[in-house]
């Protein structure tokens, strides 16, 4: 390769022979191969920090399986600690299991980009994720007898020789088929009319590889099938959406995503089929078959994962119940900036106007003014004012929760009929429940309007008029007549049961609170015990102050916890990244962001949640034993002002961030993973070694 990087910039190579390793034992495990692939880069000056290279690589195998069918792994990530995009080969001998559904991998690529990789170096990434779906390109990599061999074969897949080159330089590498299909990418001409044809949209979270193998996979799968399959891949190295054209006349749409598609709504009154991405590289030809079907039977069309994606769950697709909770969180993503902005100025407002502002605040704002201050002067006045927007503000909680719950099961058509479930809920005293309930109604019928057959001529008007019309009108119905009086009464007596929670049962209740607050540091369970503990939120009820408290206070101890393991007690037993992670913590767990732990819990989940769990229990269980109040649902030491209380809430929080602290410690001391930790400092490797 040239001393010019391949994206037509100065720089180093994205592939040298330094960092290719040939017919070489790695280790036993995929963890061993990209530690020792990670080190190859670092010491070639391609990373900063080998140890922040393998988490980002770990923690992107947690959210799926990289191994492939055919001996092929693509291990991969973008991480400030990567300097320059680069690749990392192993030819493994032995092999070595990366989850692929066809047993272990020989060929190993660990895909390294940088952060903020520019759009050229991530489309060469992807350009030999592509090339890995050609069976003529592997054979060449096994059969490459030397590290130049192997740069050479994928320097010319990354810079393909010119369409006028010599023929001897052309059949340097296996000539791959020639794609009829066309990606979107490649500005396909809209089909003619006679023409049956598929739209596909791929996308992984990473959005280096699997995205792209996927899209050429389905192509291959139409040209062995004699049907065109245009792909719109939504991937890191940017996308060009299908024509409009193209999705009007296609038979069917394939969505192979692990994350959401983005304008969904394009594709309205189209049979899906939908699936992990995964699926599309391992089961094209079964997906474009499926596809077909549902072209001439709309009926047996899957969406979202179900049916034929429920049935390869293994493959990555996306069960009902993983899509389930990524509807909810979708929802409780999208509620809480109303949750922050709303209860910090009700919090902001109860500072300036005291506790008693919360009733007469409307009356106050409405008749009185700048000039014309009420009993208790200027501080009353911007109390009121601070409290009436915030409590406007978090009225929109409930309906919000509802609106994108509904937006993740039917896309756009589905946000009407999904905040009217939530405004239907918070009329009838349904609350936090109903929202749920409302929204997964609203959202499940928007979806199967959607999918009604209706004329070329209809379609165009679906989304904006038909569905949200129809989908309200039929949830607003359901949730006054049938739904809102139960919902309202499980509502009502969960918050008469909290009432009467006092001594050991409180104090569980904490524990219980604590524990789920730590268990996936701001995933699903996690999300769910503040929904609750939000929504519940009363300043007129102390039982709802407790549990908010409780909620707050178990949420900063894993940040604090870490950061107080990394910086303070034992910083040798913890990278560098980790120990530069920790540092950052501080102000993470002091504001109430959970998030501030996942570094540390995605290096090592096995010894680093558990630990956590411990001192969330203590935390929630000494918040309800002390009787400690919280009238702000966020904003952790900055809300200090809000917390009834503040001594204990001060010494529940320190005990339960030092037992968690305390506890990690002696986990990564006497429970080590194996000669892999002592990577990380030689001082923690025991002087008998």
């Amino acid at each position: 390769m040239s001393d010019t990087n391949a994206a037509g910039g100065s720089g180093p190579e994205i592939i040298s022979p330094e960092l290719i390793s040939l017919d070489t034992d790695l280790g036993t495990t995929k963890e061993d191969v990209i530690r020792s692939l990670a080190a190859r880069l670092t010491a070639a000056g391609r990373a900063s920090d080998a140890a922040g290279l393998v988490d980002a690589a770990l923690a992107r195998e947690a959210q799926s399986a990289t191994g492939l069918p055919g001996g092929i792994a693509i291990p991969h990530c973008r991480a400030e600690a990567v300097s320059s995009a680069s690749l990392g080969f192993a030819r493994l001998d032995p092999k070595v299991d990366f989850g692929a559904p066809d047993g272990p991998a020989d060929l190993v690529f660990l895909i390294a980009a940088p952060e903020g990789a520019g759009a050229e170096h991530m489309k060469l990434l992807s350009s030999l994720a592509r090339a890995l779906v050609r069976p003529a390109f592997v054979t060449s990599l096994r059969e490459a007898s030397t590290p130049d061999e192997i740069v050479r074969l994928v320097d010319e897949v990354l810079n393909p020789a010119p369409k006028d080159a010599p023929a001897k330089a052309a059949a340097a590498t296996p000539t791959p088929p020639v794609s009829t299909g066309k990606h979107a990418t490649e500005e396909a001409p809209a089909p003619t009319p006679a023409e049956r044809h598929i739209v596909a949209v791929t996308a992984c979270p990473t959005g280096i590889a699997h995205t792209y193998m996927a899209a050429d996979s389905l192509v291959a799968a139409g040209e062995r099938a004699g049907v065109k399959v245009h792909v719109e891949t939504q991937g890191s190295s940017g996308s060009t959406p299908l024509d409009p054209s193209v999705i009007a006349g296609a038979a069917a749409v394939i969505f192979a995503t692990d994350v959401g598609v983005k304008g969904r709504d394009r594709f309205a009154g189209k049979p899906v089929v939908a699936s992990g991405v995964k699926r599309a590289i391992n089961e094209p030809d079964k997906m474009l078959a499926e596809a077909l079907r549902a072209s001439e039977n709309p009926a047996a069309a899957t969406v979202d994962g179900t049916a034929a994606a429920a049935a390869d769950s293994d493959a990555g697709s996306v069960g009902f119940g993983t899509h389930l909770r990524q509807v909810l969180l979708t929802g409780v993503s999208y509620m809480i900036p109303f949750v922050a902005a709303g209860g910090l100025l009700i919090a902001l407002g109860f500072l300036l106007g005291g506790y008693e502002i919360s009733g007469p605040a409307k009356d106050i704002v409405l008749n009185n003014s700048i000039t014309n201050l009420p009993d208790g002067g200027l501080a009353t006045y911007l109390g009121a004012v601070l409290f009436q927007i915030g409590s406007l503000a978090f009225s929109f909680l409930v309906p919000a929760l509802a609106g994108y719950i509904a937006f993740a099961i039917a896309d756009r058509p589905g946000i009407a009929p999904g905040f009217t479930a939530g405004a239907v809920a918070v009329f009838v005293g349904a609350g936090f429940i109903g929202g749920l309930v409302g929204g997964l109604i609203a959202g499940v019928v928007a979806l199967y309007i959607g999918r009604i057959a209706v004329p070329q001529w209809l379609r165009g008007l679906m989304p904006v008029v038909i569905i949200p019309l129809f989908a309200t009108l039929v949830v607003g119905a359901l949730m006054f007549i049938v739904l809102g009086r139960p919902l309202a009464a499980i509502t009502s007596g969960l918050t008469d049961w909290l009432n009467g929670l006092s001594g050991s049962s409180a104090i569980f209740l904490g524990i219980i609170l604590g524990l789920m607050m730590c268990f996936d540091l701001g995933g699903p369970v996690n999300k769910a015990a503040y929904a609750f503990a939000v929504a519940g939120l009363n300043v007129n009820d102390p039982a709802t102050l407790r549990i908010m408290a409780a909620v707050m206070a178990a949420g900063m101890v894993p940040p604090l916890a870490m950061a107080l393991a990394s910086t303070v007690l034992r910083p040798k037993l913890f990278s560098e990244a980790e120990r530069e992670n920790g540092k950052a913590a501080w102000l993470l767990g002091s504001a109430f962001i959970s998030e501030g732990a996942i570094p540390f819990a995605a290096a090592d989940p096995l010894r680093v949640i558990p630990s956590m769990m411990a001192g969330g229990a203590v935390t929630g269980a000494l918040i309800m034993a002390f009787d400690v109040t919280l009238s702000a649902p966020h904003g952790g030491i900055f809300v200090f002002f809000a917390v009834g209380g503040i001594g204990w809430f001060l010494v529940s929080l320190a005990a339960g961030t030092v037992v968690a602290a305390l506890a990690v410690v002696g986990a990564k001391e006497f429970f080590r993973k194996g000669p892999s930790d002592a990577e990380l400092d030689p001082e923690i490797v025991p002087a008998a070694a």
